[in-house]
């Protein structure tokens, strides 16, 4: 396992930098438009433009990784997020920064492809889980440590976004230089979002909640922590918080649903996130009280997605699973385009408590349509269950590296 971890440690690296450049960019754009005073629902439109980039550049980031080569794709892509970033220091119109975040997203994702197909061809069924966890490690990790970077000084206010370019662009050395051979692209997942709603309308459901929970925090979490009266440090403790405890807790909650049926677990997970929506309205926390609360937030926010293509996947073939998972990432990317504007529409209504009051709505109601679909549908028997495994929401290729997809042997 050591050699593997090895061998792929260059891309390992690339993603760490690219994680704590791209990371905290989002947050500081949020945090300076919210400074800026403008309107939060124009805050949420050009936060969500980073989703459709996403989107987008997953339909279209194949062509251009497969005329160059994965090593040249990576480069250009991180080279023109770098140059991007740096953009944001000489033009503050809003639209720009929309346009801005559209082109980073279709970046991003460009790098999440060609680094989730290169660690794919570098492994083997032996230890593909253990590259795969470890590479779920990274991105959350390290996204969350980058959100501290947004409260270093930075009186010109440029000198952040020179920070974040530099992470950028020194994403690409260590996957530039590696010896590694680039690997055959996945041939594209060819996703039927009509075969797949009738597979598992409840997968496909509970991934677009997941996408506008988390695309609303994302997007205009950072405005709710403005508005809350927090300095920087507090943001970023806040935002931090949240994207750690959804990593520390995937996996626990996952096994609990491992071996019954997962729509209840899903229930539960999102009642107790409606409860903890409440009392992020009724109580106003802060302090101890606020990082518990981010973290609870953050654990079972982020717990729906890799739970719903875990149920998804207990109603698949092993061979399906890479044009499903490019189904549910689609599914996670549409909920989260709309998340943040809508967010940002019930913050102008209510104030900061506004974020909440929408994530705990959305929630409910797909408590209620998970709990629909339970007394109308029995669950896979628990012999065609796969194991649960901790997710990342990047790009479709990370159901070709996704262990479950393995081929098994007599």
């Amino acid at each position: 396992m050591r050699q593997v971890v090895f061998s792929v440690s260059s891309l390992l690296i690339g993603m760490a930098l690219l994680q704590l450049g791209n990371g905290s960019l989002q947050t500081l754009l949020s945090v300076r438009l919210a400074e800026a005073g403008e309107a939060p629902w124009l805050i949420g439109l050009v936060m969500a433009q980073y989703s459709v980039g996403i989107v987008l550049g997953t339909l279209y980031g194949y062509k251009l990784i497969m005329t160059v080569g994965h090593i040249r794709a990576f480069a250009a892509f991180g080279s023109a997020m770098s140059a991007i970033t740096l953009g944001h220091a000489f033009i503050t119109d809003i639209w720009a920064w929309g346009l801005f975040r559209f082109l980073i997203g279709a970046c991003a994702v460009g790098m999440l492809m060609c680094v989730e197909s290169w660690l794919n061809a570098r492994t083997d069924n032996k230890n593909r889980g253990q590259v795969f966890s470890l590479y779920v490690i990274t991105v959350y990790l390290f996204q969350g440590i980058g959100q501290f970077l947004i409260q270093l000084p930075d009186d010109s206010g440029f000198e952040l976004f020179v920070i974040m370019s530099v992470l950028m662009s020194l994403a690409i050395v260590p996957v530039a230089v590696t010896r590694m051979p680039a690997p055959t692209l996945p041939e594209a997942a060819r996703f039927d979002f009509v075969r797949l709603w009738r597979t598992s309308p409840t997968g496909m459901v509970v991934s677009l909640i997941s996408g506008l929970i988390l695309g609303a925090f994302y997007g205009v979490g950072p405005v709710f922590a403005q508005y809350s009266g927090f300095d920087s440090a507090g943001t970023a403790m806040f935002m931090s918080a949240v994207i750690i405890g959804g990593l520390v807790m995937q996996w626990p909650i996952g096994k609990i649903s491992d071996g019954r049926d997962r729509r209840g677990v899903i229930v539960g997970i999102i009642i107790a996130l409606v409860v903890v929506c409440i009392v992020m309205v009724g109580r106003n926390p802060t302090g101890y009280e606020l990082i518990a609360l981010a973290i609870a937030f953050g654990s079972l926010s982020c717990a729906l997605y890799p739970l719903s293509v875990a149920y998804t996947n207990d109603h698949l073939e092993p061979e399906d699973l890479m044009p499903a998972a490019g189904g549910l990432v689609m599914a996670y990317g549409l909920g989260a385009i709309v998340g943040p504007p809508v967010a940002a529409v019930t913050i102008e209504w209510l104030g900061a408590k506004g974020l909440f009051v929408f994530c705990g709505t959305v929630a409910l109601a797909a408590a209620m349509l998970v709990f629909w679909r339970m007394r109308h549908r029995q669950a896979p028997p628990m012999e065609d269950q796969v194991d649960f495994q901790a997710m990342a929401r990047t790009s479709p290729i990370i159901g070709e590296l996704d262990p479950r997809g393995e081929p098994t042997s007599d």
